[in-house]
């Protein structure tokens, strides 16, 4: 695959939870049954190993990053022969330059087509070491540059940095999310500035995915202006209800084409919003976030429970309400209909 071509086509990408028991022991069913799903329900990629499947799958007691990696990857391809339908394979990328450096091999060695590398290792780094280090792990990988917000363990950088990062050549796209929209401006204008027509903006601001993809953003480049556009997501909000989800990001994209659906898209936004603040727990600063992704699959019966490699993180007091309330709320924006129709297959 052509990953840095594929991904300025614009996808859906979710990023892939991890599937517990009632041991908290990694259950391979139903890890095999959500990869299925995303597929099914038209994702244009997965994103494996990052946040929402827990960074402790990384630690000696667990084991868990090849595993889970791998079984993402057979399964996808399996699902691909079947589909026909292309996918990216994105793995998430942590530590220090050696272990960083380590996993984006094993990336490459188990198929996958790029790496998301988290910088949060180095969040007391300089930043031109921060640069270097993306640079150093594209040498074995294509990278997507990250801007992950302060509260999930991110740093705000500066616009010189994003200028350094779209400089390097085997950066192939940049996640956007600081869920800052000041933040959002600058690693845009960053790549326009950088005259990286060629590099893919991704948004990852789940509190504002729809203003992220029908905004227009203008800047200049050996002055003149350069038109630039967000092509597509890569979400942990679109690891729930996906079907859902992609059918509105195709929605949204046909908008801008100049296919008018008619649709309220301010109020659709902020239904998405309102949806994600109960998902990912605002309330409380995000500490619900992957609990409350997997409460979503729970209640689906796509996998058996909402529990962490963490026992500590667990829903927050009154967020199961909230994610009742929002999908009672935005009924269209769910997918339990499409998830009951094939859950079976997806779990055989």
């Amino acid at each position: 695959m052509n990953v840095r071509q594929y991904l300025l086509e614009g996808h859906a990408i979710p990023a892939h939870p991890l599937a517990l028991d009632a041991r908290r022991r990694f259950s391979e069913r139903h890890q095999r049954a959500l990869t299925r799903y995303y597929v099914a329900a038209g994702c244009g990629g997965l994103a494996v190993g990052v946040h929402s499947t827990q960074f402790e799958i990384r630690a000696p007691e667990h084991g868990l990053l090849r595993p889970v990696l791998q079984l993402a990857a057979e399964t996808a391809r399996a699902e691909q022969v079947r589909s026909g339908r292309p996918l990216a394979l994105i793995a998430g990328v942590c530590g220090d330059r050696a272990t960083a450096l380590a996993e984006a091999a094993q990336a490459r060695e188990l198929g996958y087509d790029a790496a998301l590398v988290s910088t949060t290792a180095l969040r007391d780094r300089p930043e031109p070491e921060v640069a270097a280090h993306l640079a150093a792990i594209s040498e074995v990988i294509p990278v997507i540059g990250f801007y992950l917000q302060p509260a999930a363990g991110g740093r705000v950088f500066s616009l010189d940095f994003w200028r350094a990062v779209a400089a390097i050549p085997n950066v192939v796209a940049i996640k956007i999310a600081p869920f800052n929209r000041y933040q959002t401006l600058e690693v845009i204008r960053a790549v326009v500035e950088a005259g990286r027509d060629d590099l893919a903006l991704y948004t990852g601001n789940d509190d504002t995915i729809i203003a992220d993809l029908l905004t227009p953003f203008t800047f200049a480049h050996a002055g003149h202006p350069v038109r630039r556009q967000i092509v597509g997501g890569l979400l942990g909000h679109w690891g729930v209800w996906t079907e859902a989800s992609v059918r509105l990001y195709r929605e949204a994209r046909a908008h801008l084409a100049g296919q008018p659906s008619g649709r309220d898209w301010l109020a659709t936004a902020a239904a998405v919003t309102d949806m994600n603040g109960a998902l990912f727990d605002a309330a409380h600063r995000f500490a619900g976030c992957i609990p409350g992704i997997l409460e979503v699959l729970r209640r689906q019966g796509l996998v058996a429970t909402n529990f962490c490699l963490n026992p500590h993180e667990t829903l927050s007091s009154g967020q199961a309400e909230e994610l009742t309330r929002v999908a009672r709320a935005y009924p269209d924006l769910v997918d339990d209909t499409f998830v009951a129709t094939h859950r079976d297959a997806w779990l055989r």
